[in-house]
C-alpha cells in the first residue's frame, strides 16, 4: 500500500509538471515547435499512468479496451474520409504516425478519455444509462475546450477553421455508445487517478485557451 501511495504521488506530480510545462512551452514561439512534438509523448505517458492504476485487467476489461480503441480509431477514419461524422477535417503532424490519414494515438486517446470520464460517473448513484449519458456529456465538455487549441497546434484542422456543431453531436453519440459499453461490461471500475487526469486535461486546455 505504501509503495502504491508513493507511486501515486510521483505520478500525480509528473502529470501536473508535464501539463504546466506544456502550457508554458506552447506559448513561446521559440519553444512551441518542440512542445508540439511532445504532445504525443504526453498522451502516451498519461495513458500509461492511467492504466497503471487500473485494478483489474480481466477478460471483460481487455475486450472493452480493444473495442473502444478500434471503434474510436475507425470512427475517426470514417470521419476524415467522408466528412459525415464530425464534419470536414484533416489531421496534422502533431499527433504522430498515421494510418488511413488518422494518427494511431487517436484510438488510445478515445480509450483513455472514455475510461476516465466514466470512472467519474460510475461513482454516482444512478442507473448505468444515466451514467453513460453523463459520461458522454463530460466528453463533449472536454472537447469544447480541446477544439480551438487543436487547430492552433496542428493536431487537426477544420474546413474554414470553424468547428461545426455537427462535431459535438458526433462526439456525443460516439461517446454515449462507448460509455454504455463501459458500464455494461463487468470489470472493476476503481481508479484513484482517473478523475484527476480528466481534471488536469480540462484545466490544461482551458489555460491554453485563456493565454493563447
Amino acid at each position: 500500500m505504501e509503495r502504491k501511495t508513493y507511486f501515486y504521488k510521483i505520478a500525480l506530480a509528473l502529470l501536473i509538471a508535464m501539463h504546466i510545462a506544456g502550457i508554458i512551452g506552447l506559448q513561446h514561439p521559440l519553444s512551441r515547435p518542440l512542445f508540439q512534438q511532445l504532445i504525443a509523448f504526453n498522451l502516451l505517458v498519461t495513458a500509461a499512468i492511467v492504466f497503471y492504476f487500473h485494478t483489474d485487467f480481466n477478460r471483460n476489461f481487455i475486450v472493452f479496451s480493444i473495442i473502444t480503441f478500434l471503434a474510436g480509431f475507425f470512427i475517426e477514419v470514417i470521419g476524415v474520409a467522408t466528412g459525415h461524422v464530425f464534419g470536414v477535417y484533416t489531421y496534422g503532424a502533431t499527433l504522430g504516425l498515421k494510418w488511413l490519414n488518422v494518427p494511431l494515438l487517436i484510438g488510445l486517446n478515445w480509450l483513455v478519455l472514455i475510461y476516465c470520464t466514466n470512472i467519474i460517473t460510475n461513482k454516482l448513484p444512478f442507473p448505468w444509462w444515466v451514467k453513460a449519458l453523463l459520461g458522454a456529456c463530460l466528453m463533449v465538455g472536454l472537447d469544447f475546450f480541446i477544439e480551438p487549441m487543436a487547430i492552433q497546434y496542428d493536431m487537426w484542422a477544420w474546413q474554414d477553421n470553424k468547428v461545426p456543431f455537427q462535431n459535438y453531436i458526433g462526439w456525443f453519440i460516439a461517446s454515449l455508445v462507448l460509455s454504455a459499453l463501459f458500464h455494461i461490461f463487468s470489470f472493476s471500475k476503481k481508479n484513484t487517478i482517473a478523475m484527476l487526469v480528466y481534471a488536469i486535461q480540462l484545466l490544461f486546455f482551458m489555460a491554453l485557451a485563456l493565454f493563447f
